[in-house]
C-alpha cells in the first residue's frame, strides 16, 4: 500500500494533511476548556481554581506520554521514508506497550500519593477537597490517557490524520455530553467533570487499538513487541523538546497559581485558569499544524527530497503568519463575550481576567514560530536543538519572568511575563533556523 507521505505536497495539500491534526489538537484542548466551563458555571470559580491546582500533575503525565509518542513517531516515519517498514512496525509496537505500562504506574502512584501531590502543588484549605476528588479520577484513567496520546500521534504517522480527527472529535463529544449529565442532572461536581474527561480518553484508546491491530488497513501496524531500549532512549531524546514544553506548562501553572493566590486569592487562580484556556487554543493551533506535518518532514528528510523540504518550510512560515494574525484578530474581538462563558461580567474574576488579558495576549501573536521550529528539528531527529528551543522558550524565560517581574512591577508583571518570554524565545528560534538551514537543506 502506498504511503501518503511519499506524495508531492503543495501549500494546499500540506494544509489538507495538517488541518485534521490541527482540529484534533484543538478538540483535545477543549477537554480542559469544557471541563472548566461546566465546573465554573455549575460548581463555582473556587472549584475551577481547585481543578487548576491539579493541572501541573496532569502536565507531567502529558510530558512523558508526548515525549515517547512524538519522538518515536519521528523515528518510525523516517524508517518508512527509508523503506524499512518492518522496523517502523516494531518501533510502534514496543512504544505502545511502554506507554501502557507507564500509564498503569501513574494510575497507581498518583492515587497512593494524591494528597501529598495536591498539598505540594499549593492547594488552599478551600481547594483541597475538590482537588483531591478531581485528581483521584483523572489519575485512575492514566492508562487510557497514555494510549490516547500515542495512538493520536501514530495515526498521523500512518497517514491517517482524518481518522485521528474523527476519533478525537468523537471523544470530545463524549466528554461534553457526559460533563453535562454528570454535573447537571447527577450533581457530581468536579468528580463528574473528571469522570467525563476520563471516559473521553477511552475513545481514542479503544479505536486506536482496533485500528493498529488490523494489518491489512495500513503499512504501520502492531506486531509482536520486542524490548528495544535503544529505540526508547532515542524516542525520549528525540521527543525531549515536547516533554520540556509540558514540564514547563506544569512549572508555569504552578508558579502562576502560587503567585496569584498571594496577589488575588482563589479568584486570581480562577482568572489565570481562564486565560490559560485561550493559550491552549493557540498552542493547539500551532502544535496541531507542526505535529501534523512532522511525519512528512521526517519522511522527506529520510528520502533525501530537498526540494520538498524547502517547499514545506516556506509553506509553513506562510501558514504561521496568516494563522497567527487571523486568530489574534478573532480573539481580540470576542474576548469580552468569551469570558462570560466562565464567569459573570460583574464578577471580580471577570475583571481580573480581562485586565490581565490585554497584557498577556501579545504572546499569542509570536509563539507559533518557536513551536514550529522545535517540532521541525524533532522531525529531523535533532532532539538537542529542539530541546534547546523549547527549554529556553517555555522554561528558562517564562519561569525567570514569572519569578522576577511580579515583584518588580506588581500585578502587571504577572501578565507580561509570558509575552516577554515569547519574544526572547522567538529570537532563539530565529537563530537556530538560520544556523541550521544548510545542514538540513530546508531553505
Amino acid at each position: 500500500m502506498e504511503n501518503k507521505l511519499a506524495g508531492k505536497f503543495t501549500f494546499a495539500s500540506l494544509l489538507s494533511f495538517a488541518i485534521p491534526n490541527v482540529i484534533m489538537m484543538i478538540t483535545l484542548s477543549m477537554y480542559i476548556i469544557v471541563d472548566g466551563m461546566f465546573v465554573s458555571r455549575l460548581a463555582g470559580t473556587t472549584a475551577l481554581s481547585a481543578v487548576n491546582m491539579i493541572y501541573p500533575a496532569i502536565c507531567f503525565e502529558m510530558a512523558i506520554g508526548i515525549m515517547i509518542a512524538t519522538g518515536g513517531s519521528a523515528i518510525a516515519a523516517r524508517k518508512l521514508g527509508e523503506g524499512k517498514q518492518r522496523e517502523a512496525q516494531k518501533i510502534l509496537s514496543f512504544l505502545i506497550v511502554v506507554e501502557l505500562v507507564i500509564g498503569i504506574v501513574f494510575a497507581v502512584a498518583g492515587n497512593l500519593f494524591l494528597e501529598e501531590i495536591v498539598l505540594l502543588l499549593g492547594a488552599s484549605e478551600r481547594q483541597l477537597p475538590m482537588s483531591l476528588a478531581y485528581g483521584r479520577i483523572i489519575f485512575a484513567f492514566a492508562p487510557a490517557f497514555f494510549l490516547q496520546t500515542a495512538f493520536q500521534t501514530f495515526l498521523v504517522t500512518a497517514g491517517k490524520p482524518a481518522l485521528g480527527l474523527m476519533v478525537t472529535v468523537s471523544a470530545g463529544i463524549v466528554n461534553i455530553v457526559l460533563d453535562f449529565i454528570f454535573m447537571a442532572p447527577l450533581d457530581m461536581g468536579v468528580s463528574g467533570a473528571a469522570l467525563a474527561t476520563g471516559l473521553g480518553y477511552c475513545v481514542p484508546a479503544v479505536v486506536g487499538s482496533v485500528f493498529f491491530l488490523k494489518k491489512k488497513e495500513n503499512p504501520l501496524h502492531l506486531v509482536r513487541p520486542a524490548v528495544d531500549w535503544k529505540v526508547l532512549r532515542q524516542s525520549c531524546a528525540n521527543g525531549s523538546s515536547e516533554m520540556v514544553v509540558n514540564l514547563a506548562n506544569a512549572a508555569t501553572t504552578f508558579l502562576f497559581n502560587y503567585i496569584l493566590l498571594d496577589f488575588y486569592g482563589e479568584d486570581g487562580v480562577a482568572s489565570i485558569t481562564i486565560l490559560l484556556y485561550f493559550q491552549y487554543l493557540f498552542t493547539a493551533l500551532y502544535f496541531g499544524y507542526s505535529n501534523g506535518i512532522a511525519p512528512i518532514i521526517s519522511f522527506k528528510y529520510g528520502s533525501g527530497d530537498q526540494e520538498q523540504l524547502k517547499k514545506i518550510f516556506k509553506s509553513s512560515i506562510l501558514f504561521l503568519i496568516i494563522s497567527s494574525v487571523l486568530a489574534n484578530i478573532l480573539i481580540q474581538l470576542t474576548v469580552t463575550h468569551a469570558l462570560t462563558i466562565f464567569t459573570p461580567a460583574d464578577s471580580r474574576v471577570y475583571d481580573i481576567a480581562l485586565n490581565g488579558f490585554w497584557l498577556y495576549s501579545p504572546a499569542f501573536l509570536i509563539m507559533g514560530l518557536g513551536i514550529f521550529a522545535s517540532s521541525m528539528f524533532t522531525a529531523f531527529s535533532d532532539g538537542k536543538i529542539s530541546a534547546v528551543i523549547s527549554f529556553s522558550r517555555t522554561f528558562i524565560f517564562i519561569v525567570g519572568a514569572i519569578l522576577i517581574l511580579p515583584y518588580l512591577l506588581g500585578g502587571a508583571g504577572i501578565w507580561i511575563a509570558v509575552p516577554i518570554a515569547e519574544i526572547l524565545g522567538f529570537f532563539v528560534a530565529i537563530i537556530f533556523l538560520i544556523s541550521r538551514k544548510d545542514r538540513y537543506a530546508y531553505a
